[in-house]
């Protein structure tokens, strides 16, 4: 990144801030720093340290009126391990409007269907990140998003890609998703999703989500089945998981199966211990296999930090 694009990032944070204040605004700075020490043996074996997508962002919104607000939301994504030319790259960014009809976002938003993950993704964000797997984990620019409010549990999200996103083949794509519950698993015992795309970065996906909590076990799992919208290629896979908190510390197992992206399976052993509300430390064992015999695996202890 440039010196002037430094600049104007910092120019433009510095704004927002102020005219927050001036305004009655309410804005939030926020991000976590996530870093690994790592052990991965893949063509062969290296050590190494890694940032697992560590950002910052600015959101806020306004009151216009008693029923509507303007929001908005800038985030980035910063590699703390490494020596990265072009430190920043472009997350979440979109302004909207939010009321009692619900949220309307326009900018670069994840999808419908990858809202509809939830959190069962136990290794979010780690070399077990079900994106590494399945079809449908997609964030992309160009897009128009739309997230009901809550009626009897349920929720209803859209998304409209537009055909000038470079991953559209110059085709207008949909994702859309129904969901139950709270998928923090905080307000209730069970989250639900079913997600459908529908020409969304090439492919045509649909997409089963089954998070559930009892007592201080939590339990998921989740099939995608995803075609290239050209019918060139198919592929379907499943995910289980389990979490079991005991005091500070959080014990979690996940595999996974499939032959989307990529095919074979992955194993994943972790534990998560908090030093503090956010803050925590984390180590996890990663096995994949692959079906044309290759194998990869990956063994770390981290912290991570939010803010």
């Amino acid at each position: 990144m440039n010196t002037f694009t430094k600049t104007a990032i910092a120019l433009a944070t510095g704004l927002i801030l102020s005219n927050g204040a001036v305004a009655s605004e309410k804005v939030k700075v926020y991000g976590k720093v996530n870093a690994t020490l790592q052990s991965d043996d893949t063509t062969e074996r290296e050590t190494n340290v890694k940032s697992n997508a560590s950002r910052i962002g600015v959101k806020g919104s306004v009151k216009i009126d008693d029923s509507l607000s303007a929001i908005y939301k800038v985030e980035w994504q910063v590699d703390v391990a490494d020596d990265e030319k072009d430190n920043f790259k472009a997350r979440s960014q979109w302004v909207g409007l939010k009321g009692d009809f619900g949220s309307i976002m326009l900018g670069r938003h994840d999808t419908a269907m990858k809202l509809s993950q939830g959190k069962i993704d136990l290794f979010n964000d780690y070399n077990a990140d079900i994106k590494n797997l399945f079809s449908g984990e997609n964030r992309l620019d160009d897009t128009l998003s739309y997230v009901s409010p809550s009626m009897n549990g349920f929720k209803f999200g859209a998304t409209f890609v537009a055909e000038d996103n470079a991953k559209s083949g110059d085709k207008n794509g949909t994702s859309i998703a129904l969901m139950y519950g709270d998928a923090k698993l905080k307000k209730s015992n069970l989250y639900a999703a079913l997600a459908f795309d529908s020409d969304v970065a090439g492919s045509d996906t649909t997409r089963l989500t089954v998070n559930g909590k009892i007592g201080d076990l939590k339990l998921g799992a989740m099939f995608n089945d995803s075609e290239k919208s050209d019918g060139t290629s198919q592929g379907d896979g499943f995910l289980v998981n389990a979490a079991y908190k005991v005091g500070k510390a959080t014990y979690k197992v996940q595999y996974q199966d499939g032959d989307d992206k990529k095919s074979g399976d992955v194993a994943s052993i972790g534990v998560d211990y908090k030093l503090a509300k956010n803050v925590k430390l984390t180590g996890f064992y990663t096995d994949y296999s692959f079906d044309d015999s290759t194998e990869a695996s990956h063994l770390a202890i981290g912290m991570e930090y939010k803010f």
